[in-house]
C-alpha cells in the first residue's frame, strides 16, 4: 500500500468523478451489466448456492491451518524445482525480485495482473533502481500509462472512455489519438508491449490466483493469455503470491474455477487457467510467499474474514456507491466494499473515511462468492473508528444530533413534519454547502406533501404516536 498516510478523503475525490456525468453513467451501466450477468450465470447453476458454501467452508479451514498447508505448499514447490522465497512485507517482496533481476543482469520485467505487487508499490520501487516494469494485461497498461492506480480489481480501466484511452494512447504510444475503434486500440497495445518479452535481460512475473498446497502449483486465471507469456518466454518466471491464496487439494480448485470468472465477468470460465508448477529446462521459476499484514488480519477476530477473497470484483459491481463514485476515490490498491473493510486493516487513519462510504445494503455480501458477511464488516469497522476518535468532527456532530433525534419519537414526528415545508423554502446554500460535500453532486428529490406517519393515520387508522 501507499506510504502517504494522509487520510483518504472519500466524499471530495469521488466528487470529481461524479462530476463527468457522461463517464459515471457508463461506468454505472457497465458494471451494473456485469452484475446482471454474473446473476444469468448464477441462475442457470442449480448447485450455486452449495458452490458459495463449499468456497467459503475451503477457505475458512484453510485459513485456520494456514502454517500447516504452507509448510506443505513449500515443500512441493520445492520437490518441483521451484526456489521459494518468503516475505515477511512489501519491503521484502520488492527487495527479493530486486535481487533476483541485479544478479542475473536483467533490466525489464513483463508482468501479468498482480494486486499484491500494487499492493507492495512494486513498479515504484524497482524503476528508480534501473529496471523497466512493463504492465501486459491491457487495463492495467492503460493505467500504467496514465500514471494511475487500477479502478476496479477485474477491469482495471473501466472508468475510462474509448475516447479517452485513445487520446492516452495517442500521447504515449503514437497512435492516432482520434481512432477509438476497440480492435485498433487493443492491437495498438499489444504491438507496442510484445516487443518487451523478447528483449535480452527480460524477467516475467505473474501474480496468483490459487496456490495448492497439495502440488506446489500456482493457478493463474487470465482472459488475454499475457500471463503464460510472462511466465514461458523469459528464461526467470516470478509469481507473487499472497499467503491468503492457499487451497488445500487440486480437487478443491473447480469449486473455485466454476464460481471465478461468473461472478467477476458473467462468463463461465477464464480463457486462459494456467497451471505452473515447475521450470522448463533452462529456466527458474521462483516463487515469493507474501505476508504484508495477512498475519495480523487473520488474528483480528471480526475481520479475518476478508482474507477469503478471491478478486472477483461482484462486490464492486453490484454496490450504487462504487458504480457512482469510481474506485480511484479509494485511494488504495482495493477499492468498492472489499476495499473498505481491506484498507483499514493496512492504515485505520487513513482509511477511516471508506466504510462510510456504503449504504450497508447488503448486497455485496449476497453476491460474493465466498460468503464474505462485507456489509456487517464494513458496520464494525463503523464502530471500531468512532471508538478510535477517528469519525471527522463535522461527522460526529451530526450522528450526535441524529442520535438525539431519533431517540424522541415525538421530536422525531415533528421534525419530519416539518422538514418538507423547510426543503422547499431554505436558501440552496444551506442544502449545497461546503460541509455537505456529497450535495454538490446531488439533487434532493421533491418533498412528499404527507409523511408516511400521517398517511398511515389517516388511512389505516394508526393512533399511537410512539408506534
Amino acid at each position: 500500500m501507499s506510504g502517504d498516510h494522509h487520510r483518504i478523503d472519500h466524499a471530495k475525490a469521488a466528487g470529481s468523478f461524479i462530476g463527468k456525468t457522461e463517464h459515471v453513467a457508463f461506468h454505472d451501466k457497465r458494471l451494473w451489466d456485469l452484475r446482471e450477468k454474473r446473476d444469468a450465470q448464477a441462475h442457470g447453476i442449480a448447485e450455486w448456492e452449495t458452490l458459495r458454501s463449499l468456497a467459503s467452508g475451503i477457505k475458512e479451514h484453510t485459513l485456520s491451518h494456514l502454517a500447516d498447508y504452507l509448510e506443505q505448499f513449500a515443500a512441493a514447490a520445492a520437490a518441483n524445482g521451484v526456489v521459494v522465497h518468503w516475505a515477511a512485507n512489501a519491503e521484502e517482496h520488492n527487495a527479493i525480485v530486486h535481487q533476483l533481476m541485479s544478479e542475473r543482469g536483467m533490466t525489464t520485467l513483463v508482468k501479468s495482473k498482480s494486486m499484491l505487487t500494487d499492493e507492495c508499490r512494486m513498479r515504484e520501487y524497482l524503476e528508480p533502481r534501473g529496471i523497466t516494469v512493463m504492465e501486459t494485461d491491457l487495463g492495467e497498461r492503460i493505467q500504467q500509462l496514465d500514471h494511475q492506480d487500477p479502478s476496479h480489481m477485474v477491469v482495471p480501466a473501466v472508468h475510462k472512455l474509448r475516447a479517452d484511452v485513445a487520446e492516452l494512447f495517442g500521447r504515449t504510444i503514437g497512435t492516432d489519438p482520434k481512432n477509438s475503434d476497440i480492435h485498433y486500440l487493443a492491437e495498438s497495445q499489444r504491438m507496442n508491449t510484445r516487443p518487451y518479452f523478447v528483449r535480452e535481460k527480460t524477467a516475467g512475473m505473474t501474480g496468483c490466483n490459487f496456490a495448492v498446497a497439495e502440488t506446489g502449483t500456482v493457478v493463474v486465471c487470465t482472459n488475454e493469455g499475457n500471463a503464460d507469456l510472462s511466465a514461458n518466454v523469459p528464461p526467470l518466471h516470478i509469481a507473487s503470491i499472497g499467503i491468503e491464496k492457499l487451497i488445500p487439494k487440486v480437487s478443491d480448485l473447480g469449486v473455485f474455477v466454476r464460481m471465478l470468472s461468473r461472478s467477476a465477468l458473467g462468463s463461465p470460465i477464464t480463457q486462459y487457467t494456467s497451471h505452473f508448477r515447475a521450470p522448463r529446462p533452462g529456466t527458474e521459476m521462483h516463487f515469493i510467499l507474501v505476508d504484508h499484514g495477512r498475519s495480523e488480519r487473520l488474528a483480528m477476530e471480526d475481520f479475518w474474514y476478508s482474507l477469503k477473497c478471491i478478486r472477483c470484483g461482484a462486490c464492486m459491481n453490484t454496490c450504487p456507491v462504487y458504480r457512482r463514485s469510481g474506485g480511484l476515490s479509494y485511494g488504495g490498491t482495493y477499492s468498492g466494499p472489499i476495499g473498505a473493510i481491506i484498507n483499514p486493516t493496512f492504515d485505520l487513519k487513513r482509511y477511516s473515511a471508506l466504510p462510510f462510504a456504503s449504504t450497508l445494503n447488503g448486497s455485496c455480501t449476497n453476491v460474493c462468492p465466498v460468503k464474505i458477511n462485507i456489509h456487517e464488516q464494513i458496520y464494525k469497522w463503523r464502530a471500531v473508528i468512532a471508538e478510535q476518535h477517528e469519525v471527522p468532527f463535522v461527522k460526529q456532530e451530526v450522528l450526535k444530533m441524529a442520535g438525539r433525534l431519533l431517540s424522541s419519537p415525538t421530536l422525531y414526528r415533528a421534525t419530519v413534519a416539518s422538514m418538507g415545508s423547510a426543503l422547499r423554502r431554505l436558501p440552496n446554500f444551506v442544502l449545497y454547502n461546503p460541509l455537505n460535500i456529497w450535495g454538490r453532486q446531488r439533487e434532493l428529490p421533491e418533498a412528499p406533501k404527507m409523511t408516511f406517519h400521517a398517511w398511515y393515520k389517516k388511512n389505516r387508522g394508526g393512533g399511537n404516536d410512539n408506534a
